[in-house]
């Protein structure tokens, strides 16, 4: 699960090089807005079959949030 969702974000960066781990953070570490961000959670609902509320969103900081979001649903 992991891996797809680096793929997903080395894509939507586009930046296939790009080290991405559990830790980084979704807005300052990958130089996104707010907007970038519903993108971002749009493009992850989609390949992940899943659908993350405005609420949720708003609590992930880290990748690892958004990780440990998708294995629990």
């Amino acid at each position: 699960m992991l891996e797809k969702l680096q793929l997903i974000l080395r894509e939507y960066l586009g930046d296939p090089s790009i080290t991405i781990s559990e830790d980084m953070l979704l807005l300052s570490d990958f130089d996104l807005d707010s907007l970038d961000l519903v993108t971002l959670v749009g493009k992850v609902e989609e390949a992940f079959s899943v659908e993350i509320s405005d609420r949720a969103m708003m609590k992930m900081k880290t990748v690892g949030d958004l990780l440990r979001y998708l294995q629990d649903t």
